[in-house]
């Protein structure tokens, strides 16, 4: 299963739909996860921490593209 993770496109909306605690745990359960590029800014979460849990980044193209 691949789950994709949207920045929010609400203007003023801050929040991020999962956190890196929430993408490695989906991941440990057998989840591939990707990222929208700075999906998590806005919540103070870089990308690079996304990616040290094991998500991969990119465009929103590519992360709708594929997922469940």
């Amino acid at each position: 299963m691949k789950v994709g993770v949207l920045r929010e496109s609400a203007a003023g909306e801050r929040r991020v739909a999962a956190t890196p605690e929430t993408v490695k745990k989906f991941i440990a359960l057998g989840a591939e996860v990707a990222v929208e590029t700075g999906a998590g800014l806005g919540a103070s979460i870089d990308d690079a921490d996304y990616a040290a849990v094991g998500a991969t980044l990119g465009p929103r193209e590519a992360v709708i593209g594929g997922a469940d």
